[in-house]
């Protein structure tokens, strides 16, 4: 049996700047995008590929998957806090989009890595003579005492035109999108929680907008000579104050919801219970939220003079998040960049000697190597892990309450995987069709562990097994191994079964 196609595959029918007034411009030279396996990078990069441009993809640790992903364009492995690594990622690039931000480090060690970063990049832009750059910052009044967050960003858009490159600078709010992590934090709190005792900056104002008019404007002003050296402030149509958003998804998804007024404030209080019922950790959570004591409006409208567009409203664009939720076609998550290095993080192949640890529970089957396969990339996310789930939840528990990365991160798509994916608090290191699913644990853990997945023909028959790898960090890893050993055979043992059996439904 075939595996169906990837819904979340890029087509044409999902281009986001079909009404965008601007003429592309091809001929402009090569456009270098950083942060392309991010969240808003992840989906400019199609939009610049379809409108004709020569597209040079920055990222971290370079992967087969990304040349699946967007094929035709160039991809090129470099760390922004390198900058020999920058210089020849830079070679003959013309004009650069900078959507790199450290957010996921935490509150104490974003602002750092984020200024020594914009400082690499500029002074390799100057050295390599780019024409321009372009930036997506974030919104805030410089007159106010900003959040840390919001101080970063700022810092940012200043260190990167503090040379000879002009930079265009896009000063954005909350950004509403399918997979964006502020709406999944509001769309789970207002599924999960009854009651809302609400901090006096949940009724500060905000100018949230949608995610397809964030790409539209990062490509028009690619596009409009106009806006070379310019900051603009980007907004939707509506301002709201984050009480009044939630109220407003909870009337779309018809909850009733109660709120109320609370005198306790305590932003790390509150993003860590938002963290344990939502997929967005703590430390997201905690940098999004220091955002929410500055009003973050628009100075004012001057873009939509240079690009004339129809915005969409707040609720509108609740609307498609949830559209593209329910059609499990999110293209790009959050979590795709969560946690920070992961694509660093050494490969099971990588290591000189096997783990110290390993453990095989193995199943014949009659079944098709393709139906079998089908059944294994359905694990986790919504399906959960069979008859086993209150373990893997209670693990996933317990390592969010360690500040960990739990297991309601789930998945991008209830159906398909690409390398790189996140499933509950593992994520695919490979993919073989029809052979083998790799994971790697992300969950807090003393050592290091992967758990894999393979269906090998032997006979007439095909051999579904399931493999843990771990490599323990000294002594505590090893009595962490031997702790959980027991529970591997019922877990494993079960889950194999669990496989075989599901695979006749495929």
């Amino acid at each position: 049996m075939d595996q169906p196609q990837d819904s979340t595959t890029w087509t044409s029918s999902d281009a986001l700047c079909t009404d965008l007034p601007t003429t592309p411009k091809p001929d402009l030279g090569k456009v270098l995008v950083t942060g392309a396996t991010g969240y808003i990078g992840g989906r400019l990069v199609p939009e610049l590929l379809a409108r004709g441009y020569s597209v040079r993809v920055m990222v971290r640790a370079d992967s087969e998957e990304y040349l699946e992903r967007w094929p035709g364009a160039e991809v090129v492995a470099a760390d922004a806090l390198d900058i020999v690594q920058l210089r020849e990622a830079m070679k003959g690039v013309e004009v650069a989009y900078y959507l790199i931000h450290s957010m996921l480090l935490g509150r104490r060690e974003f602002e750092l890595a984020d200024i020594e970063a914009a400082k690499n990049f500029r002074k390799a832009a100057e050295e390599k003579n780019l024409k321009r750059i372009i930036y997506l910052g974030g919104l805030g009044n410089i007159q106010t005492n900003l959040s840390n967050h919001l101080k970063s960003r700022m810092k940012v858009a200043e260190e990167l035109s503090a040379g000879e490159i002009p930079v265009t600078i896009l000063r954005a709010a909350i950004i509403i999108g399918s997979g964006s992590a502020s709406f999944e934090i509001i769309e789970h709190l207002i599924r999960k929680t009854p009651i809302f005792f609400n901090p006096h900056w949940a009724r500060t104002r905000c100018q949230p907008i949608g995610l397809r008019d964030v790409i539209k404007y990062l490509v028009g002003v690619l596009e409009t000579d106009e806006t070379i050296g310019e900051v603009y402030d980007i907004g939707g149509t509506d301002i709201l104050t984050y009480e009044e958003m939630m109220k407003v998804l909870a009337k779309l998804l018809g909850k009733k919801r109660l709120f109320f007024s609370s005198p306790f404030s305590s932003i790390r209080f509150y993003s860590y219970v938002a963290s344990l019922i939502t997929p967005v950790p703590a430390q997201v959570i905690s940098c999004l939220m220091e955002g929410t004591r500055n009003e973050v409006i628009c100075q004012n409208d001057d873009i939509r003079k240079v690009i004339p567009f129809r915005l969409l409203p707040y609720k509108e664009s609740l609307l498609r998040a949830m559209s593209r939720e329910d059609h499990d076609k999110i293209a790009t998550r959050w979590s795709d960049a969560y946690p920070p290095a992961h694509e660093l993080a050494i490969k099971l192949s990588e290591l000189e000697t096997p783990p110290h640890f390993i453990s095989t529970y193995a199943l014949p089957s009659t079944k098709s190597k393709s139906a079998l396969f089908q059944s294994i990339c359905l694990i986790g996310g919504r399906e959960g892990w069979f008859n086993s789930n209150w373990m893997w939840r209670l693990r996933g528990l317990l390592d969010r309450i360690l500040m960990g990365v739990g297991t309601s991160r789930g998945r991008r798509s209830s159906y398909y995987l690409r390398i790189n994916d996140v499933i509950d608090f593992w994520r695919v290191e490979d993919l073989k069709q029809d052979q083998c699913l790799l994971l790697r644990a992300e969950m807090k853990v003393p050592g290091k562990a992967w758990l894999k997945f393979q269906v090998v023909p032997e006979k007439e028959k095909n051999i579904l097994s399931v493999t843990a790898y771990f490599e323990p960090n000294g002594i505590w890893g090893k009595i962490y191994w031997y702790t959980f050993l027991p529970f591997h055979y019922y877990i494993f043992k079960d889950l194999v079964k669990q496989l075989e059996k599901r695979s006749k439904r495929i």
